[in-house]
């Protein structure tokens, strides 16, 4: 990332696509104020539209879906005329730089589409009024949120053919392979438009990188709600807001530290500072709080063995922890509930996971604030065979799988080695 210790990073997860109403409702999840976006929006000086935000579910997954009512289907503009409104109406300067960025990257993509210069780009149905609210709201809501770099990972596409105003284009349509030229796409096997050509231009023209989270303090999550389910998979865009670290991964040095150990955001220009989050990666002592997220689904029609080999490979996969509850369900079926904790970025692949490996039909998610306490690992021997012993405030604890392996090698029960390496 270009942006120095201390800025606002912005990470958008089109893991199932991106759309400009789903990366604005990303960013409204995220935090981004309604209001202060509306309020840049009316200095375009455009009558006719209303932006509005309303809580959804796709997939059991909670998201914030965007929505634009802008009925104007029947004026096409060019882009020479949305750049005249754009550069002629009173917005902040980084926010009509970033949607000026973002309307040019596609109309070059559409000219070449089309074979026609960029300033004669029909725009169509991402000329219209919901469209430019998409755009220009995505750029407010950044600047709302005090986003100083944009990144962005793999962008997901769909297969198989579209309908549009030009009639029966492929998926991905033309002027979305032309915007994500040169960046990292995975292709999905859905019958669906999963990336439009508008929010394939804002990442495009607005991300400065592409691939993995970038190191930063994790701030803000959201999920931006598309406006239908998919099959085997939420359709949403994520998005982690945080302050980039420092090249040695140490604090910024743009933000103060209050009596708690919290990092105290300072105001950026236009907006308040935004308060202390004690739920979001804040440090006390050694001690880590941290907002994670549990998946969950409830299962009356797997065995005991498939259970243990979902756990395994969730934890191979990434998860932080997973494990079983047994349960009663309805008609007194004894069933169990898998679980996963993981980080919010890891949510969707984790998932799909769930999903493969089981065969639900849905997985619920909420937050939830985990408290790391304090913890080193030392190494102890017992008869020549290594052990770790992980060390926190109150206990001390071998780690079982270098105790079973010490007892196989030394023909001693585990009981046994555990309980010397505990006394070392």
């Amino acid at each position: 990332m270009s942006s120095d210790a201390g800025g606002t990073v912005a990470w958008f997860d089109p893991v199932s696509g991106i759309a400009g109403d789903m990366a604005l409702g990303a960013l409204l999840d995220a935090g981004a104020d309604l209001e202060y976006v509306t309020e840049q929006l009316q200095t375009l000086g455009v009558d006719g539209w209303q932006l509005g935000a309303e809580r959804v579910q796709r997939n059991e997954l909670a998201a914030t879906r965007a929505v634009v009512d802008a009925p104007e289907a029947h004026h096409h503009r060019r882009w020479r005329h949305i750049r005249e409104l754009l550069g002629g109406a009173p917005l902040e300067d980084r926010v009509r730089g970033r949607a000026l960025a973002a309307f040019e990257a596609l109309a070059v993509a559409e000219g070449r589409v089309h074979g026609v210069a960029p300033d004669e780009v029909h725009f169509h149905e991402v000329g219209a009024l919901d469209a430019i609210v998409d755009i220009v709201g995505v750029c407010a809501a950044l600047e709302s949120l005090g986003v100083d770099e944009v990144a962005c990972g793999p962008v997901a596409v769909g297969k198989g053919t579209i309908h549009a105003a030009h009639g029966v284009l492929p998926n991905p349509p033309p002027a979305v392979s032309y915007l994500l030229a040169g960046h990292p796409v995975v292709g999905v096997d859905i019958d669906m438009e999963l990336t439009t050509p508008t929010g394939a231009a804002i990442v495009a023209a607005l991300a400065s990188q592409f691939g993995p989270v970038p190191p930063m303090t994790l701030t803000s999550v959201g999920f931006g709600a598309g406006t239908r389910d998919l099959p085997g998979r939420p359709n949403v865009t994520g998005v982690l807001i945080g302050t980039a670290a420092a090249a040695d991964g140490s604090a910024s040095p743009d933000s103060e530290s209050g009596e708690s150990g919290e990092s105290i955001e300072r105001a950026k220009p236009g907006r308040p500072a935004a308060a202390p989050r004690s739920a979001m990666s804040a440090v006390t002592g050694a001690d880590v709080t941290e907002e994670l997220v549990e998946l969950a689904t409830n299962l009356d029609d797997v065995s005991g063995e498939l259970l243990g080999h979902a756990i395994d490979e969730l934890l191979a996969a990434g998860a932080l922890d997973a494990w079983a509850v047994p349960i009663v369900m309805k008609l007194g079926r004894p069933a169990h509930t898998l679980m996963t904790l993981c980080n919010a970025g890891d949510v969707t692949r984790l998932g799909d996971v769930m999903a493969r490996l089981t065969g639900t039909l849905g997985l619920r998610a909420r937050t939830v604030v985990r408290t790391a306490l304090e913890r080193h690992v030392s190494t102890v021997h017992v008869d020549g065979q290594a052990i770790r012993v992980k060390h926190g405030p109150h206990r001390s604890k071998p780690e079982w799988s270098d105790v079973v392996a010490a007892a196989r090698a030394l023909g001693r029960t585990p009981a046994d080695v555990a309980r010397e390496a505990s006394a070392s």
